[in-house]
């Protein structure tokens, strides 16, 4: 090896911005840091600051920050490697992605991730340090090298590629062990593929990942931003063999890509021999899963023949029988030796023992005869006393319908609140507390593009019965979708409105920008979502902009959808065998039955006091709606509740194309009770993403396992249907219209009987209708996930309906 390390002269590093300028960047919203060198600039939009970023002369610029009310641009030295992270509400994070990338592109000269160690394992010495060995280069002659730390670089462009001097005296320096970013070719299965090839392998032009034509997808680039989905580029979210995309054919729903691979062997994978986050790095010799049955190999197809073969997954680790994590499951996996059993998890042990965790063992409900339950209404809205940090509920869910992330885990973000620093505060699973004494109970939530937000909770004082009276001009939850007519702030200034641009000018919200945000005249609003409710900008020229002064508004029965009055068990077992919920917690079940003997078979859902949703297939028994009755209110199936309400069907709407789904219109309106509620509908088209929990209800067949005659529920992931029409799955079964959801392993599914009923996913509190109960090829069978009408893209049929009716 040379002895030294020489150059004349200074590195320069360009960097080309292409398409759209953002691009180029990883969006954070809710995230703040502080750095070292920072310049605060005036820009209108995120795309403003990004060239304010481009062209900072005082500093290399790695990220910068932009506040849209303020319209504040504050550019960075620092990003997240390099500087804490903080939470504030409104600010949004941009961190170049460049700075992120832990490979390289080319001799790597331009590479400026984290590694620290030499290819042999030794660590780096910083580069301003003079022990043990006296640099050649330093921050102060070769200042655009980016010799931060002791992380690898090539300032003298080396051909072998990024290195450092090391804390070994015996050797000077030694390269490090830095993979190659995939820009024109792809190692493995081409998961880091990070070209600009857009066309499929047939020449078809992809579609771009933020569109939902013409195929709506759940792979939503701010829902999954460590997939990189920018543009229409070809790429491999989901653990496929190779990089692909959505088609822009109608009839063609995706398709791999041309993508070559390199010259040169997959980069070797360090592994652990215990579990670091999923898995997807364990490289230990475990090959028995959780239950104890030995693991297939995954070279054979006996007994079990699959895809996950070290062909396909060269870079996975598949040798032998070794438990693996090659396509982003939850924790390693293999196929089984037992032919009755598929695949099953695997018991490895956490490299991380610092925090112990005691697993919570889950109570399942013992199976009581149908009977009519004590009806005690649990009140399921939470609420907290002054800021919040005696809270100790279980309310999980963020003011725009955010999942939280438990406080013990660092996925997807990184955080100090933990339950050994803060022990006081019972930062217990993922419930929201309030650790440090913020306004209200908030948490890290499971998006990773939104760091933090705060929680769909209110305060516990009661709204004056002098205020009730009154129905003032009044919000539900934080106000997004108010449309009163205040127009002045909690300060008493006049809002400006929202077309004009003095006395501030702004383009974040205007009309044209939130059309469906109602930015009418001056009136306050919430285009943004903001937690604390309706805001408007000011007409003081000194003010940019203020909260309004907007009460929130009584529960009534209009807009009290989706919100049971009875606490849900929220048991994510199954139908098939699981668990029966608490008495009318899913308010909005119905049960639709034969008329002249009273007998259960369908399922259904009540959207509006005199209308319910449920699959088409249901009606087959007869085309005539006095055939039908609906029964509503109910926890048994024979029901015989007093809060049992009854009504006979007065008219069937099918709709018009086919699809499994139709309307039937009750002989007169339900009364809203405690235990009779309409569910929320979705906006129209809306596409729910992969992996999203959600939740299925009925009395339908239990195959044996218990609960008989009780009302049950199961609660599984949404799968997205490029996943689900795999060979392995449905087989391109699945409908655009349609939607999968269920546990691959087959434990949980819904089965006849349930039928017609709702697919049902938590958003912003309450509970909306996303799926129709439509098919499955069987219940509960491995790889076969149940199939859904997806409600979303029948929204103008059924609001024409009625209206109409």
């Amino acid at each position: 090896m040379e002895c030294c390390k020489y150059i004349f002269g200074l590195v320069f590093f360009l960097y080309t911005v292409q398409g759209d300028i953002l691009d180029n960047y990883v969006r954070t919203d809710g995230a703040w840091i502080l750095g070292q060198e920072s310049t605060t600039y005036r820009t209108l939009t995120k795309g403003a600051c990004a060239i304010k970023c481009e062209t900072e002369t005082e500093f290399i610029c790695r990220a910068f920050l932009f506040t849209a009310k303020e319209q504040q641009c504050i550019t960075l030295r620092d990003n997240t490697k390099t500087a804490s992270v903080f939470r504030k509400a409104g600010a949004i994070l941009f961190e170049k992605r460049m700075y992120l990338l832990e490979c390289r592109i080319g001799t790597g000269v331009d590479y400026r991730g984290t590694e620290s160690k030499t290819q042999n394992g030794v660590v780096c010495q910083k580069w301003t340090d003079n022990s043990p060995h006296i640099p050649n280069f330093t921050p102060s002659l070769y200042p655009n090298a980016s010799l931060e730390e002791n992380y690898c670089r090539n300032p003298d462009h080396d051909v072998k590629g990024p290195w450092c001097y090391t804390t070994n005296p015996e050797t000077r320096f030694d390269f490090c062990n830095i993979p190659e970013c995939e820009e024109k070719c792809m190692h493995c299965s081409g998961e880091n593929y990070r070209g600009k090839v857009s066309t499929t392998e047939s020449g078809l032009t992809c579609q771009a990942w933020a569109s939902q034509e013409p195929h709506a997808h759940g792979y939503i680039p701010s829902k999954f931003p460590e997939k990189n989905l920018i543009s229409n580029y070809c790429r491999n979210p989901d653990g496929e063999p190779r990089p692909w995309c959505f088609t822009s054919l109608l009839t063609k729903r995706w398709e791999f890509c041309n993508i070559p691979w390199c010259a040169k062997s997959p980069p070797a994978i360090t592994g652990h021999q215990c579990l670091v986050g999923n898995g997807e790095d364990y490289r230990g010799n475990v090959g028995v899963t959780e239950s104890g049955k030995t693991c297939q190999s995954w070279a054979s197809q006996e007994p079990h023949t699959h895809g996950r073969t070290p062909e396909n997954y060269p870079c996975k680790g598949l040798e032998e029988n070794y438990c693996r994590n090659p396509d982003g499951e939850t924790r390693p996996w293999c196929y089984t030796s037992d032919p009755t059993i598929r695949w099953q998890y695997c018991n490895i042990a956490k490299c991380d023992d610092v925090i112990t965790v005691t697993a919570a063992v889950p109570v399942v409900p013992p199976q009581i005869p149908p009977q009519v339950p004590q009806q005690v209404p649990q009140q399921v809205e939470d609420c907290y006393d002054d800021n919040g940090s005696s809270y100790r509920g279980t309310t999980a869910v963020t003011t725009t319908g955010k999942k939280c992330q438990a406080w013990i885990s660092m996925r997807p973000h990184h955080h100090t609140k933990t339950p050994s620093a803060f022990p006081d505060a019972d930062l217990r699973r993922n419930y929201c507390r309030n650790p440090d004494g913020d306004k209200a109970p908030w948490c890290y939530t499971t998006d990773p593009g939104t760091r933090w937000e705060y929680c769909n909770l209110q305060k516990c004082s009661p709204e004056t019965s002098q205020s009730l009276a009154l129905n003032i001009d009044c919000r539900v939850g934080s106000g997004r979708d108010y449309r009163g007519h205040v127009a002045t702030t909690a300060k008493g200034r006049t809002c400006q409105e929202w077309q004009a641009q003095v006395p501030h000018e702004h383009t974040s919200f205007t009309p044209e920008t939130h059309p469906r945000s109602g930015l009418e005249k001056n009136y306050c609003r919430n285009p943004d979502g903001d937690s604390n409710g309706p805001w408007c900008y000011t007409t003081d020229k000194n003010t940019g902009w203020e909260y309004c002064d907007v009460p929130q508004c009584p529960d009534s029965a209009d807009d009290g959808c989706g919100k049971a009055k009875y606490s849900p068990l929220l048991c994510f077992g199954r139908v098939v065998g699981g668990c029966v919920s608490n008495p009318h917690s899913w308010p909005w079940q119905i049960s639709l039955r034969v008329r002249y003997n009273n007998l259960h078979f369908c399922g259904g859902t009540l959207i509006k006091p005199q209308w319910v949703l449920t699959a088409t297939h249901c009606l087959d028994r007869s085309s005539s709606p006095s055939f039908y009755k609906v029964s509503l209110g109910l926890h048994t199936e024979e029901a015989s509740e007093p809060s049992a309400q009854h009504r006979n069907v007065q008219k069937i709407f099918k709709e018009p194309y086919r699809a499994d789904i139709a309307l039937l219109k009750l002989s007169s309106p339900v009364k809203i009770t405690n235990e009779v509620i309409p569910v929320c509908l979705p906006s129209s088209n809306v596409v729910v993403e992969g992996g999203a929990e959600c939740y299925v209800t009925g009395w339908g067949d239990t195959k044996g396992t218990g609960g008989e005659g009780l009302l049950k529920e199961t609660g599984f992931p949404v799968i997205e249907n490029k996943v689900c029409n795999r060979p392995e799955f449905l087989n391109n079964r699945v409908r655009n219209h349609e939607l999968c959801a269920g546990n691959i392993d087959g434990v949980s599914d819904s089965c006849q009987g349930d039928s017609g009923g709702p697919l049902v996913c938590e958003e912003q509190g309450r509970y909306v209708l996303h799926g129709v109960t439509s098919w499955g090829l069987g219940c509960a069978q491995p790889m076969k996930p149940g199939v859904y009408v997806r409600v979303s893209r029948f929204i103008p049929w059924i609001e024409r309906i009625l209206r109409e009716n």
